[in-house]
């Protein structure tokens, strides 16, 4: 899993948001498990959580299988059957393994998070949305886009009705070749980058507007990461029609790719456009205010939005982002399963992706694949 950080010296969101969740709650008795994809991966990620938990001044039990003293192989399975008091779940494993991990949560009867793409089929998301319900537990989606102030105030200016009905929706949206080349060269060629990265603002327009996907056609071509025998697109172009509840129409461009060069200012490219027939609303997320120089290393312009550490008291280090918000968000809301499940909304903050909502994306990039796979030619969205 790539809950430490995804093949990189950092961090990652998820052990930090665990962390910051445990700093505001102080659950007693708080325990950890981390289950990774053979040993080596374990004891590396071990190494991160223990630092982490040095620097951020908190203590609480953690545990990592497999270990010398516990499975010899990827068994989440096992785990499962062992540890008997687990509450929740976050899955974050290549896309191509979401339903398959998911699933055996939810046969735990365990309230589970998983990382963007819900799944690569609207018939396995619309499995896990019934054995959710079956099982009467709580499913999300980390889409945390939804909680970047730049998206939030969109959304906020479109519900009050500032900018008018929606004529057009552009986005461009890019990351560096390391994304694909080292960090997820195992299995870049398992998916492509609308899935793991346009699929971001594929549910941003559905969180904004809540419009329905009609149709779409998509294009891409791969050549750079062809030569370096990963059969994946470098990028991907998509025109996305939607209907809003009032039935009009309006359309949606999606121009992705992974294949920016490594030494870019920024890890990531993200530029929108909202044009309505009242008014405009364009966000470059990329420029943040912030430009670093340094002999040291290159031009940088980071977004400490995202997920960042600081020291405020000169000895421990809190994470802050909307990155890490979107994960203690569902961690607080566990922590509330005493409320019913007719309250979910009151339970979740309603910037929060449920599964179902999350069925709008999976749906919209199952017809662009299928439209990558016959000549570029529109595809009917089926919900």
């Amino acid at each position: 899993m790539y809950a430490t950080g995804r093949n990189t010296d950092g961090y990652g969101i998820i052990f930090p948001s665990i962390i910051e969740f445990q700093r505001t709650c102080k659950i007693n008795n708080l325990e950890v498990i981390f289950v990774g994809q053979n040993i080596s991966n374990s004891l590396r990620s071990k190494k991160k959580v223990l630092k982490a938990l040095k620097i951020s001044g908190l203590k609480f039990r953690v545990k990592f299988y497999p270990d010398k003293n516990n499975f010899k192989n990827y068994d989440y399975t096992s785990v499962l059957n062992k540890e008997k008091n687990i509450n929740c779940a976050i899955v974050a494993v290549p896309d191509h393994l979401h339903y398959k991990v998911v699933d055996e949560c939810l046969n735990y009867n365990l309230h589970t998070l998983v990382v963007k793409p819900f799944t690569t089929k609207v018939a396995d998301a619309k499995k896990l949305i019934a054995k959710k319900n079956r099982k009467n537990v709580h499913g999300l989606v980390e889409f945390h886009k939804r909680f970047d102030k730049h998206n939030m105030l969109l959304k906020n200016t479109y519900d009050n009705q500032k900018l008018g009905q929606p004529l057009y929706f552009n986005v461009e949206y890019s990351q560096k070749k390391i994304v694909p080349e080292k960090i997820f060269r195992k299995w870049a060629d398992k998916t492509n980058i609308l899935q793991y990265l346009g699929v971001h603002y594929i549910d941003l327009v559905y969180f904004v507007t809540k419009a329905t996907p009609m149709r779409v056609l998509a294009m891409g071509q791969k050549n750079w990461l062809k030569k370096k025998k990963i059969n994946t697109f470098d990028s991907i172009q998509c025109f996305i029609e939607w209907k809003t509840k009032s039935n009009i129409r309006f359309n949606q461009t999606l121009v992705v790719n992974w294949v920016d060069p490594n030494n870019s200012s920024s890890m990531s490219y993200q530029k929108i456009k909202f044009c309505g027939t009242k008014g405009n609303y364009e966000s470059d997320q990329k420029i943040r205010g912030i430009k670093i120089i340094s002999d040291d290393s290159d031009f940088q312009e980071p977004n400490p939005d995202f997920c960042q550490s600081f020291c405020f008291d000169g000895r421990y280090i809190q994470w802050k982002g909307y990155g890490i918000k979107s994960i203690v968000n569902f961690l607080n809301g566990v922590n509330k399963t005493s409320v019913s499940k007719s309250k979910f909304l009151k339970i979740f903050d309603s910037n929060c992706s449920n599964f179902e909502d999350a069925l709008i994306s999976t749906a919209v990039v199952e017809a662009a694949t299928k439209s990558l796979k016959n000549n570029s030619s529109w595809q009917k969205i089926k919900l």
